[in-house]
């Protein structure tokens, strides 16, 4: 049967479960449905929910200080304790000016983390995008 119906990164009519390596010579994601965004509120230490195996966060516009960390938490429904969580800043941010990273996971959260790397406080609604590469 050739491959008909596609479910996003695959094909429905394929079994790639169990399959030791899985290539593509183009693009490996998460389709429109598995993707969503949110818009933090009140400022950059408030929490936000999610439950999309990838997303976009678009940060409250509140300053941070210069050489200065903020952490906040994505709750999400879809995390494990076994997953890895990925995120980098995408835009809304000057060029730079910030390093992201995951702090830790558990299951349903990520502590995510968003400094920034210059001398003097920045107010930008910085957006964040995340992904989840599920484990099992």
């Amino acid at each position: 049967m050739a491959n008909s119906q596609s479910i996003g990164i695959a094909y429905l009519d394929q079994d790639i479960i169990g399959a030791q390596y899985l290539f593509s010579s183009e693009q490996i994601g998460y389709g429109t449905a598995a993707q969503g965004a949110v818009t933090q509120l009140t400022d950059k230490g408030t929490g936000v929910t999610l439950n999309k195996s990838s997303g976009q966060i678009t940060m409250n516009g509140a300053a941070l200080a210069g050489n200065t960390a903020v952490t906040f938490t994505l709750t999400n429904n879809l995390i494990s304790a076994r997953d890895v969580v990925i995120m980098n800043v995408s835009g809304g941010a000057t060029a730079g000016a910030y390093t992201s990273y995951i702090a830790s996971i558990s299951a349903g959260s990520a502590v995510m983390t968003l400094r920034n790397l210059t001398s003097g406080s920045l107010s930008e609604a910085v957006v964040i995008n995340y992904a989840i590469i599920h484990g099992q």
